[in-house]
């Protein structure tokens, strides 16, 4: 049976992508590298570990020893993490970190890529199984979007694509076609809460990939947590780009999107 590895953040992503390899008969190594990692995940994958995201020679080590040469990684693991002191970086992190020129997150994780590569591990595209997650374009809720919803749809995209361009983040808070938040190191929840209270509700969230975005780590997404947040602010609509977000609990999603009168859309650009 071939295996593959799965460095695992937190969210539903790696319980979704485990279920996908195995139904395809693959072998699964879960590696849960923060915590609060689905605990579903335990029971899921073949096989599983527990090793800190700042821990790399372990990590590494511990997917040669068991025979993995391809692993995606899928989840969401902050930045936060590493500047924060949430974690101890061991002496293989601090040395690639050392030696890198900014710490973008495009930067960083390239730099785990080539790491990997060294190592004899390949990483894979973060979409490869669970493609059925992003959505085809279109309105995706029971609610269309007003036309002045519409404006900020298409201006929130756009801006969402250029902080992409920078590298800062994928995510935009905007109202009257005006931004309200822009995503950096505090995560999309957070910037979604700081844009609803400086718009005193009735925002459009804006989510999008990054141009030219590499498939094999930090793809979007957008699941329930992100609703939540939308919910708790009073948000009143939400863009993704078609075909490049990953949908996770589409169901749910939507669900409480029609409950609490929020339109979503995903769109191309």
């Amino acid at each position: 049976m071939q295996k593959i590895g799965l460095l695992a953040g937190v969210g539903r992503l790696p319980v979704d992508f485990a279920r996908a390899a195995r139904g395809m008969g693959f072998s699964v190594t879960a590696i849960a590298v923060v915590p609060g990692v689905d605990s579903e995940l335990a029971q899921t994958a073949d096989s599983y570990f527990t090793i800190s995201a700042g821990e790399l020679d372990t990590v590494i080590r511990t997917l040669q020893e068991q025979q993995i040469s391809q692993v995606t990684m899928i989840g969401k693991v902050t930045k936060e993490l590493l500047f924060g002191g949430a974690v101890t970086l061991d002496n293989r992190m601090k040395k690639l970190l050392a030696a890198l020129p900014n710490h973008s997150d495009d930067t960083i994780m390239l730099a785990l890529v080539k790491e990997m590569a060294v190592a004899g591990i390949g990483v894979l595209d973060q979409t490869a199984l669970i493609r059925r997650l992003m959505p085809a374009p279109g309105v995706l809720t029971k609610r269309q979007p007003t036309p002045d919803e519409e404006a900020d749809i298409r201006f929130g995209f756009t801006m969402a694509k250029e902080i992409g361009r920078l590298d800062i983040g994928q995510t935009v808070v905007v109202k009257n076609k005006a931004v309200m938040a822009v995503e950096a190191i505090e995560g999309t929840d957070a910037c979604i809460a700081r844009g609803c209270l400086l718009g005193r509700g009735g925002v459009t969230v804006a989510k999008a990939a990054k141009p030219g975005q590499d498939v094999r780590f930090d793809m979007p997404a957008v699941g329930p947590d992100t609703l939540i947040a939308m919910i708790a602010g009073g948000a009143a609509a939400l863009v993704m780009e078609a075909g490049r977000t990953l949908l996770v609990d589409r169901d749910t999603v939507i669900r409480l999107a029609d409950e609490h009168n929020i339109t979503i859309v995903a769109m191309v650009e």
